[in-house]
């Protein structure tokens, strides 16, 4: 729970004096109060009275709050709530007072996280498909850091096995000027890797390190499949397995998968172990590290995924509760209406270094996680390298740099947040509500593992703050405390709110 929630506090008191717990939510329309809830209508049955003679027991105890102002009853036992200048104030000032960890969590029990994301194969540069993967588990794991856990991030690669062969064997044959093979790999990149007599799995490996520490996704630990297969014996007398045909298969059908796996193929297929052995070993590998949590990030084409990692952590007698598999579609780019057509192998793809050159590190990291990970994303690359406001990653940076600009021209610090000799405005009002949802937008995107919802949540406290700032001055207004104040709040969960998406928050623009 957030450490710092003036609103379910003031949900936990009202829920004390009527004796049931109830929620208080943010009616779209403030003529309906600043918040109102429906616990009338739930109760009624359970207590045997009518809603709305219950909501009427329900407005006269809000009402001994002195938090509230006034309360009505709406509709079948609505009941709207109107706060006090005083409640808001204060609440700002706790917004104030926590600064950028204003929302972060403080859990019951902390866990130890591991998000493992990208991975992609080191057959060439990270694509903008692999590109929302990062973009993805990076944005989950500072959710699950903000909310109070530890996390480490890791990139687990393939090393070897039939994808980099063809690779290498691409490579060498530009070497020799031959064309690669017909399922191999083409492109510049591979002619540029050719230029060299060293090994090209390395240097491509390095070179996916450097677009990732430049697109702001930063590893702890990398993973070798190759050493992980090195450990396949430790873990096969573990599982349930038979041979059927020549190859050993694991009987995870039984365990909850849709279909039995190979682990070792047969002699006629070579007698090496598959990709599904090294998952084997390499979730054992997490959960022997200590995690709490292990976290894949893989695209919609593993679908089959998640059930086959629960099969084997049963097998391994593993709790499969401490898995989980989040699954992402697919990306499309367009440029005047066209659409850009990505495959690695034939060499047209759209790298991510070419797409952060051409929209910046922070519009390729908004747009890759501004949809839900069900969603296919489709980026309109000539609206995210505008810089306009039509440009959402543009608007809500603006935002923050022109209340930078506020700050820079104040005199003392935006520290006061007493109750104004004036009523507050109702943009004021507003403002205040929308930085208290805070909280619960951050820990219901940690919860559902959808970070989409920050990006959404910043450009409505944009909208709401430059609404303020059209109809109201800052500096030499009657309430200019107050406002330095509310406005360096906003700064504040607007910065927040862009980190946590992987987005820088500019003072200049």
């Amino acid at each position: 729970m957030p450490a710092a929630d003036p609103v379910a506090r003031l949900a936990a008191e009202l829920s004390e004096a009527v004796g049931a717990p109830l929620e208080l939510e943010r009616p779209s329309d403030p003529a309906h109060g600043d918040y109102a809830t429906n616990v009338a209508l739930r109760l009624a049955p359970v207590r045997r009275q009518a809603p709305r003679d219950l909501a009427e027991e329900i407005a006269a105890a809000a009402l001994a709050l002195p938090a509230v102002e006034r309360a009505e009853i709406a509709g079948p036992g609505f009941v709207n709530l109107w706060l006090s200048d005083a409640w808001l104030a204060d609440a700002l000032g706790e917004v104030v007072e926590r600064g950028r960890d204003f929302g972060a969590g403080e859990p019951k029990s902390r866990e130890r996280i591991q998000v493992e994301m990208v991975s992609a194969n080191p057959t060439g540069p990270i694509t903008v498909a692999s590109a929302r993967n990062g973009a993805y588990g990076d944005s989950v794991a500072r959710l699950l850091e903000f909310a109070g856990h530890q996390v480490e991030r890791e990139y687990y690669y393939n090393d070897s096995g039939t994808q980099v062969e063809k690779f290498r064997a691409s490579v060498e044959a530009r070497r020799r000027r031959d064309e690669p093979p017909e399922d191999g790999y083409r492109g510049e990149y591979v002619d540029e890797l050719a230029a060299s007599d060293n090994d090209p799995v390395p240097r491509m490996l390095e070179q996916i390190e450097r677009t990732l520490d430049r697109f702001r996704v930063h590893f702890d630990t990398w993973a070798l499949q190759s050493r992980l297969e090195g450990r396949l014996d430790e873990f096969l007398p573990r599982l349930d397995t038979y041979e059927k045909d020549g190859a050993v298969w694991a009987r995870s059908s039984k365990y909850g998968d849709e279909d039995d796996r190979v682990l070792i193929r047969s002699p006629e297929q070579g007698g090496g172990p598959t990709y599904r052995a090294a998952d084997v070993v390499y979730l054992a590998d997490k959960l022997e590290r200590g995690f709490d949590r292990a976290i894949y990030v893989l695209g919609a084409d593993h679908h089959g995924t998640r059930n086959w990692y629960a099969a084997v952590a049963r097998m391994l007698g593993y709790d499969p509760e401490w898995i989980e598999v989040l699954l992402y579609q697919l990306v499309h780019l367009t440029s005047g209406g066209q659409q850009r057509k990505m495959s690695k192998r034939r060499g047209d793809v759209v790298f991510l270094d070419e797409f952060m050159d051409e929209v910046g590190v922070d519009a390729a990291r908004w747009y890759l996680v501004n949809r839900g990970p069900d969603q296919t994303i489709e980026i309109d690359v000539d609206l995210a390298a505008e810089r306009s406001q039509k440009n959402p990653v543009y608007y809500v940076q603006y935002a923050h740099a022109r209340i930078a600009g506020i700050l820079r021209n104040a005199v003392g610090e935006p520290s006061s947040t007493s109750v104004p000799s004036q009523p507050l405005e109702p943009e004021e009002r507003e403002l205040i509500k929308r930085l208290l949802e805070f909280p619960v937008v951050a820990a219901e995107a940690t919860d559902r593992r959808g970070p989409q919802a920050i990006p959404v949540y910043a450009i409505r406290v944009a909208d709401d703050f430059h609404r303020f700032y059209h109809e109201h001055r800052v500096l030499g207004s009657e309430t200019e405390a107050f406002r330095l104040a509310l406005v360096h709040a906003v700064q504040n969960v607007i910065a927040r709110s862009l980190d946590l998406v992987g987005v820088e928050a500019p003072d200049r623009m």
